[in-house]
């Protein structure tokens, strides 16, 4: 045999080695990545544009100071403008109306005459709802809509969007330690897992607060311990939860993550528009979920008397301490029974 065929013998044998025949495997490794990712990216643009697309207030909430006919014909008009778009509540005067607004208790409060008290800091979507909708009933009173602004915008965030980055930052930052934790440290014990979320929490609303309150761009403009506690509590929930879907799911549970906190979290958080612009089958979410509970209470803070605080410090503490129960019983509990019941058969007396 020449040198050249055994060349080329030898050159054809060493690629058949290194380019196998694709098997099943290979087509798995090849289509599993293209769908999952595919699948999430659809799921975030039908959300999104679901969410945001065309929004329109459902049952949005406001107040009026006008009774008898004159609060009739208001809510009759309203309805006109958007139906089922408004919701009237009835104040005795002007400062039970203002003290509505700045509390968020109704986004905008009409006194008659075309008086209008709204609260910029609402977002630009909410001011243009209302002064839209209120114009029409003065221009029908035959008045000049005048305005007053009792909840005006931080100067750092005038287009009322500020909060919604900042929290999608921070649940960005809490899906990634809770998928990180486990790829870095799978073996890590319980207890130092829990320190390491805590020391995540507690940074992340640091960091936070520090980078959009009062020392940083002023978007959030609130006290800054209650403002570094209320974001700490909400970075803990989304990382906890993360963690959780992993443990239970395994890598499914990091596509179930991004869908749960990445998408529908923050599409429902309120940071864009209030809950009351959402689909009906998303609104329930910004009420239960991490991101929306903690974005109201970071707003109402900043801005709103409070709004929303409680709630947070109910809810968000309730999503880090049951992620904590649910990963004490996969990595602890399930570990220790099977050790303890080992040990009580071994002490077992043979033939006892």
């Amino acid at each position: 045999m020449s040198q050249h065929a055994v060349t080329r013998q030898s050159h054809k044998h060493a690629l058949d080695v290194a380019h196998p025949p694709p098997g099943p495997g290979n087509l798995r490794a090849v289509l599993l990545p293209v769908a999952v990712v595919l699948l999430i990216g659809a799921v975030f643009v039908s959300v999104y544009l679901a969410a945001f697309h065309a929004p329109r207030p459902h049952q949005l909430r406001v107040g009026t100071t006008e009774i008898g006919a004159q609060q009739a014909r208001l809510s009759q008009h309203l309805e006109r403008i958007a139906p089922g778009g408004f919701t009237v509540e009835t104040y005795p005067d002007k400062s039970a109306a203002r003290d509505a607004v700045q509390d968020r208790t109704v986004y905008a409060a009409y006194l008659g005459h075309g008086k209008l008290l709204y609260g910029s800091a609402n977002g630009a979507g909410v001011t243009a709802t209302v002064t839209t909708a209120f114009g029409s009933v003065a221009h029908a009173e035959h008045y000049e809509l005048a305005v007053e602004d009792v909840a005006p915008a931080a100067a750092g965030d005038t287009r009322g969007l500020s909060v919604f980055y900042a929290a999608f930052g921070l649940v960005l930052a809490g899906y990634l330690f809770g998928m990180t934790t486990y790829q870095l440290a799978p073996r890590l014990q319980y207890r130092w897992r829990m320190a390491s979320l805590a020391l995540f929490g507690v940074v992340g609303g640091f960091v936070v607060a520090l980078i959009a309150g009062s020392t940083g761009f002023g978007a959030l403009p609130g006290p800054f311990l209650p403002l570094v506690v209320v974001i700490s509590l909400m970075g803990a929930a989304v990382g906890a939860t993360t963690m959780v879907l992993l443990r239970l799911f395994g890598s499914a549970g990091v596509s179930l993550a991004s869908i749960l906190m990445l998408i529908l979290g923050n599409s429902s958080s309120g940071g864009i528009l209030p809950a009351a612009y959402l689909p009906a089958w998303l609104r329930p979410l910004s009420e239960i979920l991490p991101v929306g509970v903690g974005v109201r209470a970071m707003q109402g803070l900043s801005r709103f008397q409070d709004d929303g605080l409680f709630r947070a410090l109910v809810i968000l503490p309730a999503w880090v301490l049951g992620a904590a129960l649910v990963l004490y019983l996969k990595d602890v509990y399930r570990r220790e029974a099977p050790a303890a019941a080992g040990e009580k058969s071994a002490l077992q007396p043979v033939g006892g």
